[in-house]
């Protein structure tokens, strides 16, 4: 993970999308062929499980 950035807009998609690489590669490849044929490309794939993530509530 990069050092701290300063908390502007870009520094937030820099992270998210740091954090959507991450969590690729830690798929497995059954798992991204699945999603890869539901979502068309990665980054679509991707921005669909974070936004999962975003959306689901919190676990006490």
């Amino acid at each position: 993970m990069p050092p701290d950035l300063p908390h502007t807009p870009d520094a937030a998609v820099l992270d998210a999308a740091l954090q959507m690489v991450e969590i690729w590669n830690r798929l497995s490849a059954d798992k991204q062929a699945v999603l890869l044929k539901r979502f068309g490309t990665q980054e679509n794939a991707l921005a669909a499980l974070v936004t999962t993530q975003l959306l689901a509530p919190a676990q006490a």
